[in-house]
């Protein structure tokens, strides 16, 4: 793809007014993402079994700190690029050396940070670990401008694949250099690779030279708003990290380990769907933000799918969490299992809430955006330090409790520049949730009357139960569904819209 023309214009541009772009552009992402998917589940199989949570709790130390550094440009400047009015070449040049230039800063500042990193931690190791991964920030920062670029054409069959090579290099890397007998070093040396073949598959994909920098139009304004979506995901990161700092701080490496892989199955819901959806979702709505009624209608059909998904989804989490972590890590993990127990009823509440991240985007506000993270982050801290006398069961209650207690307020200010009220997203919403509050606990006491403990099942029988407890669930849960709906719209809704992300679908909307 050639993003611009002789003149210097971002001439890939997507005719406006169509939704058939958007739903294949996420039908893409989500294709994408599933194979990433299926490809990291085999990994954590195999490296679960080559490496102990000690290895992984020692990684986790220094990513808690690192991937924040690496994700500068790509949050920020890839919100910029996708929903910028103006873009051009000089423009974009200009972002890149900035991006660039800031990069190989921070590469530097992380490497030297290891010493601190290890005093605080209590830990010689970490101070290694740090430089051996310092090189993956200057590497993704290389390449986060023309995955952008992609991104604003709506290439995003390309950008899955372009993701796809770099898990594949993760997986390759960290496997083979397990099996050697590398510890934790297997992991370094995956993230690096990783963020190596991104870089190199992104300017393969983008076929874009950036030209050297110059008083290009925009830049200034351009670079407040990039500093304004990274400053909030700062505060963002920090919230979701300031657990991974205390549960390694208090309860060491090992600890962390197992919190983390149960934290890693809370998430997987959001990086599977909310990942791929973000940018496709936000460039959509970008473009009718102007009409109200067309952006509010299409922001509540999607959290409408959402919900019918995330509510399911995490209700069955909760319930079959520790056979899912057992079957997936084996017998040594089961402590990750129960932590899991706490984290699952809040997947539905966390793919709702962080959805209200694309009404300040797409609108253009992301100041209003920065100042919410500023709220999350002291909200959630707070509760973490209340929670951590119970150790990584009161930090995985604390998490689930603070989406709930944030959501609904997170959609009144995130709407309120727009006229979206709380009222119309409860209308949508509030139906799942009960319906999957209802099959939850119907399904653990039918459960208990007719099942024995999991502590009495071994590893071979974790599928079974996974299998019938989740078939009982879904049952009871859909059933509720269509009752409380008088209908099969949200089933409906739901399958139209898989539909519509097949390429085989024909038909403009």
């Amino acid at each position: 793809m050639r993003p611009f023309n002789s003149q210097g214009d971002f001439e890939a541009a997507v005719t406006t007014g169509h939704r058939r772009t958007a739903v294949r552009g996420a039908g893409a992402a989500i294709a994408g993402q599933a194979s990433n998917f299926i490809l990291s589940m085999g990994s954590v199989v195999i490296l679960a079994r080559l490496l102990s949570p000690a290895d992984f709790g020692v990684v986790t130390m220094v990513t808690t700190f690192g991937l924040l550094f690496r994700s500068f440009g790509y949050t920020g400047f890839t919100e910029l690029i996708v929903q910028h009015d103006g873009l051009n070449a000089s423009l974009t040049s200009n972002l890149f050396w900035v991006e660039v230039g800031v990069g190989a800063l921070l590469t530097i500042v992380f490497a030297a940070s290891g010493q601190l990193m290890a005093a605080f931690y209590h830990s010689p190791i970490v101070s290694r670990v740090a430089i051996g991964m310092s090189p993956m920030i200057i590497l993704g920062c290389l390449g986060w401008i023309h995955l952008g670029l992609l991104q604003r054409a709506m290439c995003f069959k390309t950008t899955a694949l372009v993701s796809f090579a770099g898990q594949v290099a993760f997986v390759a890397v960290s496997i083979s250099l397990a099996i050697a007998g590398w510890h934790y070093w297997a992991l370094v040396g995956g993230i690096v690779a990783q963020s190596a073949t991104t870089t190199v598959g992104s300017w393969a994909a983008c076929r874009w030279i950036p030209g050297w920098p110059s008083r290009a139009s925009g830049t200034r304004s351009g670079l407040k708003f990039a500093v304004s979506v990274y400053s909030h995901f700062a505060f963002n990161y920090l919230t979701r990290n300031t657990d991974n700092l205390l549960v390694g701080w208090r309860f060491g490496a090992r600890t962390l380990g197992l919190y983390k892989k149960a934290y890693d199955l809370f998430v997987l819901p959001e990086s599977q769907l909310l990942g791929p959806l973000t940018a496709v979702v936000v460039s959509t709505l970008s473009r009718i933000r102007d009409d109200r009624e067309k952006f509010k209608s299409s922001f509540l059909g999607v959290i409408s799918v959402l919900a019918l998904i995330g509510m399911g989804v995490g209700a069955d989490f909760a319930l079959v969490g520790k056979d899912i972590i057992r079957l997936l890590l084996g017998p040594g993990w089961d402590e990750a299992g129960r932590i899991f127990a706490l984290f699952g009823p809040g997947i539905g509440a966390m793919l709702l809430y962080d959805t209200h991240g694309w009404i300040h985007l797409s609108i253009g506000r992301p100041e209003r955006w920065f100042f919410w993270g500023l709220i999350e982050f002291v909200c959630t801290a707070s509760l973490f330090v209340l929670t951590l006398r119970w150790g990584p069961y009161g930090i995985a209650f604390a998490w689930t409790a603070s989406f709930y207690l944030l959501m609904f307020p997170s959609f009144w200010y995130a709407g309120k520049p727009i006229g979206l009220g709380i009222g119309s997203v409860l209308s949508v919403i509030w139906r799942f949730f009960l319906s999957s509050a209802l099959a939850g606990f119907a399904t653990a006491l039918i459960v208990r009357s007719i099942v024995y403990p999991i502590e009495t099942f071994g590893l071979s029988n974790a599928l079974v139960r996974i299998v019938g407890v989740s078939a009982l669930y879904f049952g009871l849960y859909v059933g509720l569904v269509i009752i409380l709906h008088w209908g099969l719209k949200p089933i409906k809704d739901t399958i139209g819209l898989l539909r519509e992300l097949l390429p085989a679908s024909q038909g403009e909307i």
